[in-house]
């Protein structure tokens, strides 16, 4: 019978969200790790979180594939200190000690400027209650222990880490921190600090150096890593590094034991404004709605009118959403309340919703127009509404800022957008560091066109002049590829808000954004929505501020006689609008100013407008990036078949 492999849980673990630090994305972190046979792994990021979902949401995925069952994921951060404190990696034991960690990093974050952390031992004092606190000793060990000393007395929950980084020193250094740890009375952990998954990622942790440090490869010298051994290392190989503290590899065991988060505990509950004393969500919307049916129809409400408003009022109560349509509602109400007016259209799938429709949130009509509701909200989808609203792009900041003191700014904070690195980016930014000249560099970046794209293919850098196999040009080529989709920094997303009911700051740290008075929160769309928080989108658009405008026009020509146009009342199938579009007569109108979009069709006439809403449709960024245009072109051109997943749904005799 083989021998039990030893326990081992790397404890110090950075990804790529480490930025230009840690060299693995968190999910092939957390994949090598359950490879290796680890116990488990912490995920702990340079005064960050902002990869912990990734790396959770990969361990969802191997279990579902059979894989990982019993590795434990434990999720925290790296604390840098700016007062001469070591690092220091805290692991939430509980979900309020998370909130602890999130409002310790946002604390720091509204510090300082977009990009930075300015944290304080003191802060780590205030908040270290029923943290895992692991004390990373600095390169020259320790010339003042008063801080161990005031930790130690602050939490029982503290260990010392230990590594085994082959540097020449490993045995000395290790005898000197078991000396401390006795005398301290802190135990020794075991690790590898890593800061990627296997050592050929040393190449790429090389280039993020030299990108950090602002230098090349040829000039960095120290400031590189001396070798490649800071990956995660096999348990196997970990005991036999430590064979003579085996207690430090055991340490590992213990911290896993006594942490009981999860980020499945991030129970999130939608803020319960705006409604009246008195009434709940559900029964102030179903009051907003059916009062507004009732005006809109003074005849009485139509049989399918009614029977829509039912099935929506019904699915909206079950999944507890009515609070996100009266947040969305409630920030409508204060456009339209402004003096003038700030225009506002709701867009999307939210148009087929006839609760949006009687909120005014949107201006198109799904009873008349036979939208399905299903498109917008569905229970077998088991996805959050997606209501997204388009505001006068000159005048939008005002809705914004009213949203922050609607809510306060630890309960409000806009979505993040994770800043990748692009094809041109990562050939300018990896050309440098690798030494190759500016205008080396300049060329290459100018082979690739367009900002997207997930490869740099070979073909490209030979229409450019370049010898693929020159050493030079193919390390480039290597570590672009590798580079791609890396996390460059975060930014702030184009107007999605996240809200919430408790703190939000104990949800997700916050940071100050570059805008004056903007703050965003640390995670992006695909991290809320795998944690299940929902987002209103407050969007910027350009031509809202011109049909605005026009409306004022209009209304000033007509000398004021008569109620004023709105979205929801311009004149429809207007046949001299589609003659304008037959000629491709565009310029400048919303939607289809583009000559892709309306590719000259010369007998487009009212109600004959299918091409033109698939051409609006899918000449977008989303559906070009997601290569669903020629596969289209080619099911309707006839070269590909068209297979439906499901039969069409029954006709509807009140249609």
């Amino acid at each position: 019978m083989s021998a039990q492999p030893p326990f081992f849980a790397e404890l110090i673990a950075a990804s790529n969200y480490s930025f230009l630090r840690g060299a693995s994305h968190p999910a092939d972190m957390v994949e090598r790790a359950v490879q290796l046979g680890m116990g488990g792994m912490g995920i702990a990021d340079r005064n960050s979180v902002a990869g912990v979902v990734r790396a959770w949401s990969a361990l969802k995925q191997l279990r579902q594939q059979g894989r990982g069952k019993d590795f434990r994921l434990v999720t925290g951060a790296r604390l840098v200190f700016a007062d001469n404190c070591p690092d220091i990696a805290a692991y939430p034991m509980t979900r309020a000690a998370w909130g602890r960690l999130t409002r310790i990093l946002s604390q720091g974050n509204l510090r300082a400027e977009k990009g930075n952390c300015i944290l304080y031992f003191d802060d780590l004092l205030q908040w270290a209650d029923d943290m895992a606190l692991i004390i990373i000793p600095p390169r020259n060990l320790f010339e003042d222990t008063q801080k161990l000393a005031a930790l130690r007395a602050r939490t029982a929950h503290l260990w010392m880490a230990a590594s085994m980084a082959y540097v020449g020193e490993d045995k000395r250094r290790l005898a000197a921190l078991r000396a401390l740890s006795a005398e301290m009375a802190i135990p020794l952990l075991a690790s590898n600090d890593a800061l990627y998954a296997d050592p050929q990622q040393r190449p790429v942790h090389d280039v993020l150096t030299c990108i950090l440090e602002k230098t090349n490869i040829h000039q960095a010298g120290t400031k590189l890593a001396a070798n490649a051994e800071r990956y995660l290392k096999a348990p196997a190989e970990m005991a036999r590094l430590f064979r003579e503290v085996p207690e430090a590899l055991a340490a590992g065991r213990d911290i896993l034991g006594r942490i009981d988060f999860t980020l499945d505990q991030l129970k999130y509950e939608y803020p319960h404004e705006p409604v009246p004393a008195g009434w709940t969500p559900q029964s102030w919307l179903e009051e907003l709605i059916w009062t507004a049916a009732a005006e809109q129809n003074p005849q009485g409400i139509p049989p399918k009118l009614t029977r829509l408003i039912g099935e929506e009022l019904t699915l909206i109560g079950k999944l507890n959403y009515a609070a996100y349509f009266l947040t969305v509602y409630d920030i409508v109400s204060f456009a339209r309340a402004q003096d003038p007016p700030i225009l506002c259209q709701g867009r999307g799938s939210a148009a087929n919703s006839a609760v949006c429709y009687l909120l005014g949130i949107t201006s198109v009509d799904p009873v008349a127009n036979n939208l399905l509701f299903s498109r917008f909200l569905s229970e077998e989808r088991a996805e959050p509404p997606d209501i997204d609203v388009d505001f006068e792009h000159e005048r939008r900041e005002l809705v914004m800022q009213y949203v922050y003191r609607r809510f306060g700014r630890h309960r409000a904070g806009i979505v993040a957008t994770v800043i990748h690195y692009r094809p041109k980016s990562t050939l300018r930014e990896a050309g440098k560091a690798l030494g190759l000249s500016e205008d080396v560099t300049a060329r290459l970046a100018g082979i690739i066109w367009g900002s997207w794209g997930k490869e740099v293919a070979e073909k490209r850098l030979v229409e450019a002049g370049f010898d693929p196999d020159n050493p030079d040009i193919k390390r480039l080529h290597y570590i672009a590829h590798k580079l791609l989709q890396f996390p460059r920094h975060l930014s702030q997303h184009v107007g999605g808000f996240v809200l919430s009911q408790g703190r939000l700051d104990e949800i997700v740290p916050i940071h100050n954004a570059a805008m004056k008075d903007r703050t965003f929160i640390e995670w992006d769309k695909d991290d809320i929505d795998a944690l299940g928080l929902m987002k209103v989108d407050v969007l910027a658009l350009g031509m809202l501020s011109c049909i605005q405008k026009a409306l004022v026009m209009i209304d000033n020509l007509a000398g004021g006689d008569g109620p004023p146009i709105t979205l929801a009342s311009v004149p429809a199938e207007d046949s001299a609008v589609y003659d304008m579009l037959c000629k491709g007569d565009s310029i400048g109108v919303f939607q289809v100013e583009s000559r892709a979009q309306i590719n000259m069709l010369p007998r487009l006439r009212p109600r004959e407008f299918y091409d033109l809403v698939v051409q609006v449709a899918i000449v977008r960024p989303g559906p070009i990036e997601g290569e669903m245009v020629h596969p289209y072109l080619r099911r309707r051109s006839g070269v590909e078949a068209v297979t439906y997943p499901a039969p069409a749904r029954p006709h509807d005799p009140d249609e």
